[in-house]
């Protein structure tokens, strides 16, 4: 899980506990805001029943003087159109009230049974039928009704005490003024029927009673100010008037006509009904702005705690979010620095200081710092002090790399001083050599000295390997591109066992550049060494070259015990990328090789043969190749060598006076080491004889030093003509066809497909003219493998010439150059 989701967890968990608190701490008020507007509701309905009483005490009286013939229907018609239009106005505010107390609730219902059953009642009143008691009963009790709502909404839940006081007082108040339009209606009745009966007597003495008590109650649970205003009310000459009349009317008794008219009673009665209406009114306005001022207060108070909430809430939320990005961007920004150094960073660093020189004199802490800091996110925090740590980690690392190579560059000056050291003794030593053996007339004494000569080849080979580890190059430099045949020559003489390297098929006109001579058969005297190291001792090693298209493939097959697929893997992937180290000791010469064939863009892979044995595949890019080279070139009379700074083969002579070797004349002149020849030397290599065999010493019967001829010469030598080490073998006389103009061999060739077989004597080759077929064997061997690919890459290369012309057939040649 992500640092940014960790984040949002961490955050989320408190702040859900927070959101649920505070809606248990809102809960309260938001309840009161509620319940207080849905008192306003109420109240307002209230407001409504008081309306609709009134309107329903005139249509009652208007009713009464109808039936009593005190009245006419038009004002009848009038009095119920009013209450008609107070019924809607009811019903518009009660139609959406909730919560409503129960004694409430029922009384509405009662009221609108009473509004549906009221067209009845009318229509009883217009036609006469309804007596006048019936019809007061049931006006009666709707108002009565309407006066239980008023009073009951006091019980609504979260009433406050002042609050449901005052709507009691209000009640009250419209109970007064229900006592009075009964005293009206009995007085009616009363002058309709002649005189008061004792029935009506107590209703008319009842409603008085009643009056008083419910004033009474609106005095004691109002505010002073309500009584004050009914009093003052109440005061003037219109309700002085009723209080007159209805005393009058009191003073009457049983039975006894109501010396009161019928019209100034009405009228006198229906004034003090308006003063009284109009005291309700302003109570009930009193009422609904204390409700209504009360349902602000708890909402503004609800509607500030849920503001204050969510406001604390957002800002907590806003300040995570900006604390959280700004710590999951410096944590992003530490993991992508992490990552640069990880991945391109530090390993560029490593790579830059695995080159030769990569430090320019400068120390590894100065090293260390020229790198800087790859971490900017730094601070006090703990992110900070991780990305300061990573720095210092950074600058460690570096230090230590940079410690590294110049400890690897220290040791690489210590071989390069060793190797150089060792070079110049091995110069003394071949000087020294070169004296003895001007010299040396014992041919037992000149093996010996031959022995020797060939161990300053193999170790100035190790110097140079030393000079290659070391970052150097051969200090060598040739003037002239040389054959292809020559190089693998001089290749195998720098060996211990040159004597069982053989040369298969090697395509004609194939050479190297001069600046890539030494480097190349350095190359090939590698992969030569490990061949002959690692393959049976009675065994040749195959040595094969051949052109594809603009490229010089070189086979060396040797018939080992092979390697395994992984470690086969494991040095192809080192020839592939050389190391920048030292590298180990035991793989020395993989090391040198890779780092050799990386400098001219040489491909060098270790493959898999058909049968035993190991392929070392070395592929020549066209820029060290000079194609279309003649590799048979013959000097001039009298040249003591050739164009390019090698030794030409030289034919065995007879030996001379006192037992010495002839030499052609010229041929006792030779390039110095300085200039590093690495000509063939005595050795003819031909067509199937191993490199270096049998040529290599005199015959038997001419024993004698390397001199130049009579009087003796200076004693050619260089890579490739040290003598071999081993015993002497004899060389055939029919493998010299002939000596050419200039003195020199000119060997038989034979078929690049031949190779000598397995342990057979280099100079047991059938011999010319015998005309014998040589028998086939049985199964193909990893050479013959090698020569039939040779082969075909030749026969490609012939059909898609341009300038088609054949190939001579013998243009494949294994003579020595």
């Amino acid at each position: 899980m992500k640092i940014n989701r960790r984040l949002v967890l961490l955050v989320t968990a408190p702040l859900t506990v927070a959101v649920a608190f505070s809606v248990l701490a809102l809960a309260p008020a938001t309840n009161q805001a509620l319940q207080a507007d849905r008192l306003t509701s109420m109240v307002e309905a209230a407001d409504g029943a008081s309306e609709l009483a009134n309107r329903l005490q005139r249509e009652r009286a208007a009713a009464t003087a109808l039936i009593s013939e005190q009245g006419d229907a038009e004002a009848f018609r009038l009095r119920t159109n009013a209450t008609d239009k107070s019924i809607a106005g009811f019903r518009s505010r009660t139609k959406g009230l909730s919560s409503v107390p129960g004694s409430a609730q029922g009384a509405l219902d009662r009221i609108e049974r009473f509004v549906e059953e009221m067209p009845g009642l009318r229509a009883q009143v217009r036609s006469g039928s309804s007596t006048v008691s019936a019809l007061a009963f049931g006006y009666r009790i709707v108002i009565a009704d309407l006066n239980s709502y008023r009073d009951g909404i006091a019980q609504a839940d979260g009433v406050d005490a002042d609050i449901a006081d005052r709507i009691r007082a209000a009640a009250a108040l419209s109970e007064a003024a229900e006592h009075t339009a009964q005293q009206q209606v009995t007085v009616m009745r009363a002058q309709a029927a002649g005189g008061f009966t004792t029935a009506s007597q107590r209703t008319f003495d009842a409603g008085r009673m009643g009056y008083t008590e419910s004033t009474g109650a609106m005095f004691d649970l109002g505010p002073g100010e309500w009584r004050t205003w009914l009093e003052r009310t109440l005061s003037g000459a219109k309700a002085l008037e009723a209080r007159r009349l209805e005393d009058e009317i009191g003073r009457t008794g049983t039975g006894k006509d109501l010396t009161v008219a019928p019209e100034e009673w009405q009228k006198a009665a229906n004034d003090r009904q308006e003063l009284l209406r109009s005291v309700e009114k302003r109570v009930d306005a009193a009422v609904l702005a204390q409700v209504s001022d009360a349902r602000t207060t708890l909402i503004w108070t609800a509607g500030a705690e849920v503001a204050l909430v969510v406001l604390t809430l957002v800002g907590v939320v806003v300040v995570a979010i900006r604390l959280g990005r700004v710590m999951i961007r410096r944590l992003r920004d530490l993991r992508n620095a992490a990552h640069e150094v990880a991945h391109s960073g530090l390993p560029a660093v490593m790579n830059e200081l695995s080159q030769p020189g990569a430090l320019r004199g400068a120390t590894p802490e100065e090293v260390a710092r020229r790198t800087g800091d790859p971490v900017r996110t730094t601070g006090e925090d703990e992110i900070g002090e991780v990305g300061e740590a990573f720095n210092a980690v950074h600058h460690e690392a570096v230090r230590l790399a940079a410690q590294q190579a110049y400890i690897h560059e220290q040791l690489a000056e210590t071989l390069v001083g060793v190797a150089r050291r060792g070079a110049r003794l091995t110069a003394v030593m071949v000087s020294e050599l070169d004296t003895v053996q001007r010299d040396e007339a014992d041919p037992v004494r000149m093996k010996t000295l031959f022995a020797l000569d060939h161990l300053a080849i193999r170790m100035e080979r190790n110097t140079n390997n030393l000079l290659v580890l070391g970052g150097y190059g051969n200090a060598r430099v040739r003037s002239a591109d040389v054959g292809c045949s020559t190089v693998i020559v001089a290749a195998a003489q720098q060996i211990e066992r040159f004597d069982r390297v053989s040369l298969g098929a090697i395509e004609s006109g194939i050479g190297v550049t001069a600046r890539a001579v030494h480097d190349v058969a350095h190359i090939l005297a590698e992969l030569l060494d490990n061949a002959t190291r690692y393959s049976p001792p009675d065994k040749q090693v195959g040595v094969a070259v051949w052109r594809l298209w603009d490229r010089a493939v070189v086979q060396i097959v040797d018939e080992g015990v092979g390697i395994t697929a992984e470690r086969r893997a494991v040095h192809n992937a080192a020839l592939l990328e050389p190391q920048a180290g030292i590298g180990d000791v035991r793989s020395m010469g993989l090391h040198v090789v890779a780092r050799l064939a990386a400098r001219h863009g040489i491909v060098v892979e270790l493959r898999d043969s058909s049968g035993p044995g190991t392929i070392a595949e070395v592929t020549l890019p066209a820029k060290v190749l000079a194609l279309d080279l003649e590799e048979a070139r013959t000097p001039p009379p009298g040249a003591p060598g050739n164009d390019v700074g090698y030794e030409t083969p030289r034919p065995i002579t007879p030996p001379g006076p006192g037992g010495h070797r002839q030499q052609p004349a010229g041929a006792n002149a030779r390039p110095g080491r300085d200039s590093a020849p690495i000509g063939t030397g005595v050795g003819l290599i031909g067509a199937g004889a191993p490199v270096g065999g049998g040529d290599r010493e005199n015959p038997p019967g001419h024993a004698g030093p390397r001199d130049g001829g009579p009087g003796g010469g200076t004693p050619e030598r260089g890579p490739g003509t040290t003598p071999a080490p081993h015993p002497v073998h004899d060389e055939p006389v029919s493998r010299v066809a002939g000596v050419s103009s200039s003195g020199l061999p000119v060997r038989q060739r034979r078929a690049p497909q031949q190779w000598p077989a397995a342990g057979k004597r280099e100079g047991a080759e059938q011999r010319p003219g015998t005309g014998a077929p040589r028998p086939s064997p049985r199964r193909r061997d990893s050479r013959q493998v090698s020569d039939v690919l040779a082969a075909y890459a030749q026969g490609i290369n012939r059909s898609t010439n341009h300038r088609g012309r054949s190939a001579p057939d013998d243009n494949t040649e294994r003579t020595e150059k």
